[in-house]
């Protein structure tokens, strides 16, 4: 299948505006949350908990995008904070299951408050038609890209081979 030169310049564009606005969201959210005294991955573990929760080890990982054990330590440091508790799971005493607490529940709701405000600000400059199409854009960039990152090693086969032969001529 032939790209389209228009389809790959969109592309390009697409990924540089992408790129970019990941980048500043990231710094932008870190100084924020962080004065907050959690990390961004914490806001993203207790924002789970809070709108998904109670949930087990797994699934929490699984929404964070984690590894069980780097996401028991996000754990572990929300339970400390007070953020966060471990519960006998009701239907088996030998699991447990991951609830936000009622000051995890209020610290999300502090930090999504002024988000909001900022998001509510940048969307007053656009049009209705434009604010109405963003949320089901970005739906389907982030499925797309979720449904990309469960496939191993996609792209890999070839930078690979390709990073072999830059370091064979070193």
């Amino acid at each position: 299948m032939r790209t389209v030169p228009r389809l790959q310049k969109d592309t390009v564009a697409l990924y540089h505006a992408l790129n970019e606005l990941i980048r500043i969201y990231q710094f932008r959210d870190r100084d924020r949350i962080c004065c907050h005294d959690i990390s961004i991955t914490q806001c993203h573990g207790l924002e789970g908990l809070v709108h998904h929760g109670p949930l087990m080890l797994n699934e929490l990982a699984d929404y964070l995008h984690l590894d069980k054990s780097t996401t028991s330590r996000v754990v572990d440091s929300l339970e400390r904070k007070g953020y966060a508790t471990r519960l006998v799971h009701p239907d088996d005493s030998r699991a447990l299951e991951l609830k936000a607490t009622p000051a995890g529940i209020r610290l999300h709701q502090l930090i999504m408050d002024e988000i909001l405000e900022e998001e509510e600000a940048v969307l007053s400059d656009l049009s209705v038609e434009v604010r109405r199409a963003l949320p089901g854009v970005l739906r389907k960039l982030t499925q797309a890209a979720a449904n990309r990152s469960k496939r191993p090693n996609v792209g890999c086969s070839s930078a690979s081979a390709e990073n072999q032969a830059i370091g064979a001529k070193k």
